[in-house]
């Protein structure tokens, strides 16, 4: 068998094992499976679609595919986004002192 095929099935054999309750093999990556309503939560900020995006380091035009439908925030976007839901004026001070 080669290489590449060995680690293959060492990689699939580290995953049944995780499967099966052995947290020594492998990691587990948890994913965020809500929906994220974009408008509700800039709406709840009192911001424009302009200022929301410049407030907190959003491209404007991927903040209203967002809100159109087009596209959906995924991976740290989503998590970002369901900070900012939460904790807008903290998030906002972060990044204000992060500067």
């Amino acid at each position: 068998m080669t290489k590449a095929g060995q680690e293959i099935l060492q990689g699939a054999q580290e995953a049944l094992s995780y499967l099966h309750g052995d947290k020594s093999k492998g990691r587990a990556h948890v994913i965020i499976n809500s929906k994220i309503d974009v408008k509700t939560i800039r709406a709840k900020t009192g911001l424009t679609q302009a200022k929301f995006a410049e407030t907190y380091g959003l491209s404007l035009s991927t903040l209203k595919k967002w809100e159109a439908g087009i596209r959906v925030p995924e991976g740290a976007a989503k998590a970002y986004l369901i900070v900012i839901a939460q904790h807008p004026n903290i998030t906002r001070e972060a990044l204000r002192n992060a500067v």
